[in-house]
């Protein structure tokens, strides 16, 4: 008898678990308007001295930049990716100044404020009836000399957004992976006092 990956042991807000990563996506145009709906959610998340370093580069299918920010990707995230609306890279500012000053100092959470823009952003997506794949699979050496990225930013994902197709679009191998997926229980990543594996 198989178990409900989604089933929860708290009352936790249902959009954390309607969010998933599916990779089948129906190729539809996503509007600018949506889009920027998404960056809005993502500029009200939670950073060290409200610096918000992350930063989004992204394209829509069928603009200009589409075939550069696909080719991006590896040949496994190409093949399904190459059906959302929109591709994306999160970037970090490693450095922070105090307003007005040039003296740069490296920033300690600069993944884990993007990484917190990152998750505001795709529970806005999920609200409105997108879906949000971040994947880790890049060239970011390549990604950073083709969009220019300074060395002091970070390249942290890559993440496709658009709206949901049925699986068979799929090869059929990821086919059967395309399902919401379970998490960890509780007691093996949360515990009182010291560190513990």
């Amino acid at each position: 008898m198989t178990t409900d990956p989604r089933a929860v042991t708290r009352p936790v807000d249902p959009l954390l678990l309607e969010r998933w990563s599916p990779r089948a996506f129906d190729g539809s145009a996503m509007p600018q308007a949506d889009l920027d709906t998404l960056f809005d959610a993502a500029r009200w998340a939670p950073s060290a001295s409200n610096y918000q370093p992350w930063r989004f580069l992204y394209a829509h299918r069928d603009s200009a930049d589409w075939e550069r920010f696909l080719g991006l990707l590896v040949p496994g995230n190409s093949v399904w990716a190459q059906h959302a609306s929109v591709l994306m890279l999160i970037l970090s500012d490693t450095l922070t100044a105090a307003p007005g000053s040039t003296d740069y100092k490296p920033l300690h959470s600069h993944s884990f404020d993007a990484g917190a823009a990152w998750m505001a952003l795709a529970l806005q997506g999920t609200r409105m009836g997108y879906r949000t794949h971040a994947m880790a699979g890049v060239d970011f050496d390549r990604a950073r000399t083709e969009l220019a990225v300074p060395d002091r930013f970070r390249l942290e994902a890559a993440v496709a957004i658009g709206r949901q197709a049925d699986k068979a679009i799929l090869p059929e191998a990821l086919q059967a992976r395309e399902m919401p997926s379970g998490r960890k229980p509780i007691e093996d990543f949360a515990f009182a006092g010291n560190f513990r594996d």
